[in-house]
This record gives C-alpha cells, sequence and structure tokens, in this order.
C-alpha cells in the first residue's frame, strides 16, 4: 500500500468493488438493446469459433507433409451458396432488429412528459415546465414516458445516460430529443460523451429516478411558483409581443393560439408545421419563415434572449388555446409607463430583474 499511489488505489478499491462489464437495466428499452447486443455477441463469437476451427484443421489435414504434391480442388456450389445465405440471413435479422429498436428509441409516445435540457460547458441545466430548475441532475418518475428537448449553448456535447441505453447528440442551435420510461426507482450517472473542452470530463451528473409519488412530492417542495408558461409570459409582455402578435384585424403578425403543432402556409407557398424548433426560429431569426399574408418586420432576438427564455416562450406559446392570455399581456403592455394611455396609478409588470425571468433575458 505505501509503494502505491492514494489515487490509483483508490481507483483500485472502487473499481473492484463496482465494476459492471454491463450498467443496470433501468428502463424500458434497455433490455431490448441488450438482447440485441447478446445476439451479435453470440453470431461473432459462433462465426470466429467456426473460422479458427478451420484454418487449423485445414492446416493439420492438407499441409506439405500429407500432401507433397499440390492438387486442384474443384468449388462446392452448395458449400458457396450455404456460406453466402446464412450470414446474409443473420445480418438481416440484425438489420431489422435494430432498425425496429432504432425507431421506438427515435418515437416518443404522445403521452410523453416533456422536460427541456440546456447544454453548456460544463454542465446540464434542467427545466421541468413546472418551473423546477436542476443543475447536473435531472428528476423523474417510474412508469412514464419522458422526452427530453436537448440543445446546447455553445459547443457539441452529448447527452448519454447508460443505465437508461439513451444517447443523444446535444447541437448548438437545433434542438434535438430522445426519450425514456425508468422502471427501477435509483440514481443513474449521466454522461457528456461528446470532448467539449478542457473540463469535459466533469460534465456529469445524476438521473435520480423516483415512484409516482415521491416524484410528486418532490415536485411540490421544488416548484419556484412560476411555471415555465408563466415565465414565458412575462416575457412575452415585457418584449411587447402581443402589440403585433394578437387577435385585432389590424394585427402585423400571426395570431398566436393554438399554433403550435398547426400546418402553417409561408410566403413561399411552402407548408411547415410549427413546432418547437419552428417557433424558436421564428423567435431568433423570423425572417427565415415568413408566414404567408404578413410582412417580413418582426426583428431577431438574436443575442437578446437565452436559451433559457426562448423555452419560455415556446412553452407560453404552446398553452395558448385562446387569445384571453395575450390579450392581458396587451393590456398590461398599454399600461406600462412610456405607452400611451398610461397613467400614473397604472399597474406596472415586475421588471426583468425582479423576477426569476431575469434569468433569460441577457442585459
Amino acid at each position: 500500500m505505501n509503494h502505491i499511489s492514494p489515487v490509483i488505489w483508490q481507483f483500485l478499491v472502487k473499481w473492484m468493488t463496482n465494476f459492471q462489464l454491463f450498467p443496470p437495466e433501468a428502463s424500458k428499452i434497455a433490455p431490448q438493446m441488450d438482447a440485441l447486443l447478446f445476439f451479435m455477441i453470440l453470431v461473432s463469437v459462433i462465426g470466429l469459433t467456426i473460422v479458427v476451427l478451420l484454418v487449423v484443421s485445414f492446416s493439420i489435414l492438407y499441409n506439405k507433409k500429407r500432401h507433397p504434391v499440390a492438387i486442384q480442388m474443384e468449388g462446392s456450389t452448395l458449400l458457396e451458396a450455404t456460406w453466402t445465405i446464412i450470414p446474409l440471413g443473420l445480418f438481416l435479422v440484425m438489420f431489422v432488429w435494430g432498425a425496429i429498436i432504432y425507431f421506438r428509441v427515435f418515437t416518443p409516445p404522445a403521452n410523453s412528459m416533456n422536460i427541456y435540457v440546456v447544454g453548456k460547458q460544463w454542465m446540464w441545466k434542467v427545466e421541468h415546465p413546472g418551473g423546477q430548475h436542476e443543475i447536473n441532475a435531472l428528476h423523474v418518475p417510474t412508469g412514464r414516458p419522458v422526452q427530453l428537448t436537448l440543445i446546447s449553448q455553445d459547443v457539441f456535447h452529448s447527452f448519454s445516460v447508460p443505465a437508461f441505453r439513451v444517447k443523444r447528440e446535444v447541437i448548438p442551435g437545433r434542438y434535438t430529443t430522445v426519450w425514456f420510461e425508468a422502471t427501477t426507482p435509483g440514481t443513474y450517472h449521466l454522461f457528456c460523451t461528446q470532448y467539449c473542452g478542457k473540463d469535459h470530463s466533469r460534465m456529469g451528473g445524476d438521473v435520480v429516478v423516483m415512484t409516482p409519488d415521491d416524484y410528486r412530492k418532490w415536485l411540490s417542495a421544488s416548484t419556484s411558483g412560476v411555471s415555465l408558461a408563466q415565465n414565458g409570459e412575462r416575457l412575452f409582455a415585457s418584449l411587447s409581443c402581443s402589440a403585433c402578435h394578437n387577435s385585432r384585424p389590424d394585427a402585423r403578425g400571426p395570431n398566436l393560439p393554438n399554433v403550435y403543432g398547426a400546418r402553417l402556409k409561408l410566403a413561399t407557398g411552402e407548408t411547415i408545421t410549427a413546432d418547437e424548433a419552428y417557433l424558436r426560429q421564428s423567435i431568433l431569426n423570423p425572417s427565415q419563415h415568413i408566414t404567408q399574408g404578413y410582412a417580413p418586420i418582426m426583428p431577431t432576438y438574436q443575442g437578446q434572449i437565452s436559451e433559457e427564455g426562448v423555452i419560455a416562450l415556446i412553452e407560453f406559446i404552446k398553452n395558448l388555446d385562446s387569445d384571453y392570455r395575450i390579450q392581458q399581456t396587451l393590456n398590461t403592455t398599454e399600461l406600462l409607463p412610456g405607452s400611451q394611455g398610461a397613467t400614473p396609478s397604472a399597474p406596472q409588470v415586475p421588471a426583468a430583474n425582479e423576477h426569476p425571468a431575469n434569468q433569460m433575458v441577457k442585459p
């Protein structure tokens, strides 16, 4: 012990006590992926064994001592067809099996709970719809599909939870998604598996899987009192978005209630689905997709709103099912100091630096 570095000794102790050839299967998709992996390993081992045995056998049976004069051997059509068709069949089985799992992994159920994850050097920032915020941690319930909407604030990252058998690239300026359904309560390690700078090895965290009852208790205890949609509404009002996006006949921008998930016709004649990616682009780069019937007058908010602020605005728009909330923000905006018709006694929206939403708009 005295001749071994304490760091190496600690590593050896942890490795010997915690080593696992495979991580635990803690999600619904994990057993399916492991079954495919074990099948591929089994086929590979059997194939390797057959090849080694044939090489050794032929080396013994047909060496120079037994056959000093070479003999021309004719091929066998049946043999050649056998060693072609059987491997081809096995490869096709692997391909179809893998394709089925692939489509399951990238097709989240309709009732999935959506959670936003923002990667940045060198941490994971998690935003729950109810307003709960986490750093390098993610709390989820068992027995419920969870969809993660991922985006990077700086460089490429990769979100990986080995116990769930999920891994997804986290890309700057673009949403990617991955989903899982946790099955076993516990704490599982979260990794960044894409080199992202000098502290890449420290960009990790924990995924805490809880029973539904414990998860509800955690939600109640962890809430900030303001949901993402409410933060988005305040930001929507502070940016005076309702001045253009309202239901008035002379509105200069499209009306937003029920726009999420709808098929929109663009000025170019194309049709596009208003999903999270479209809403994000419309906020940060509005000239890219101009809705038919409207002029390209919306300014860009690139560099003025953080990724968390964009997420809050998207959640607000997703939850709009009527014009009531927009009308409320419009009325509030008109009562702000400096607006027409403002009175000294008029109520004011709290300033960005007086509310948790202040973290969403950069100075």
